[in-house]
């Protein structure tokens, strides 16, 4: 395909519907596919088990691709990058970033350590995990290739709604009792990390993000203010007079799980701009 861009998003979802006004506002030319290529994007499926490159062909140059589907096939994020390097040879050079998930940490062996450890995008994570080393396979091409990793925390906004969830995460006491923090970022900041990426890639080649909104929120605060009367914000009255507890939020150190962003934000000059649940 002879057009150029300079962002190809492949796979036109929930990221797309903050990430494409956003593009559209900065003037950042964009392209975008889908499985059948509704709504003007371009129709294409990516099968981790194919070596056939006509699907790619179909594709314009771009300056950065961004992979919003998870990979999980040994070989496969490589293969991705190859089969488009090989369709668009005559092209601009073209970073590769994957948006992931801060799942990767979540029971590793950080987490597992005793006492209180907040996690930030270096300590430990499960290697294990099928998308954390499709993540490192993709990584290890750099810096030949430049390629990036965002891992993303809670995505919310639009139609997801934290206020929507309590009564599915928290449906009897017992099970709200379990529930510690929940780290969130709206998908306005993550249409903003993506475009701080693709501007500043010299920044990110080669390195795993992990992104948050910057906050730590507690189950129990978040219950107390969306649950139903009588259920949720009763529970936690009660879980609070019997862990001796005289005010929401818990703090990280008693909950004991923390995630720390600061890092991304600061080496793009960003801060989170939707910072407080609920408030589009």
């Amino acid at each position: 395909m002879g057009t150029s861009v300079d962002l190809l998003i492949l796979g036109a979802g929930w990221t797309s519907t903050f990430l494409i006004p956003l593009c559209k506002e900065r003037r950042v030319a964009y392209a975008a596919t889908s499985r059948a290529g509704r709504d003007g994007t371009i129709a294409f499926e990516f099968d981790p088990h194919s070596a056939d490159p006509r699907p790619f062909a179909a594709l314009p140059n771009a300056k950065t691709v961004l992979i919003t589907f998870p990979i999980k096939l040994a070989g496969a994020s490589e293969r991705l990058v190859q089969l488009f390097r090989e369709t668009h040879p005559d092209g601009v050079e073209t970073a590769f970033v994957q948006l992931g998930s801060t799942g990767i940490w979540d029971g590793g062996p950080t987490l597992k350590a005793e006492g209180h450890v907040w996690t930030d995008r270096h300590s430990k994570f499960d290697e294990t995990n099928d998308r954390a080393k499709a993540e490192s396979e993709l990584l290890a091409l750099a810096p030949k290739v430049p390629t990036t990793v965002l891992d993303l925390c809670g995505l919310w906004g639009g139609p997801r709604q934290p206020s929507n969830w309590v009564s599915r995460v928290a449906p009897t006491k017992e099970a709200l009792k379990q529930k510690g923090s929940v780290h969130m970022i709206h998908g306005l900041d993550v249409a903003r990390a993506v475009l701080a990426v693709h501007a500043n890639f010299d920044r990110a080649s080669g390195q795993r993000w992990l992104l948050t909104d910057a906050r730590v929120y507690d189950w129990w605060d978040l219950a107390s203010a969306w649950g139903e009367e009588g259920k949720q914000a009763h529970w936690v009255q009660e879980l609070m007079r019997e862990e001796g507890l005289r005010g929401l939020p818990r703090t990280p150190e008693l909950i004991g799980r923390a995630m720390d962003s600061r890092e991304f934000w600061e080496t793009f000059g960003l801060e989170p701009v939707k910072g407080r649940l609920g408030m589009e």
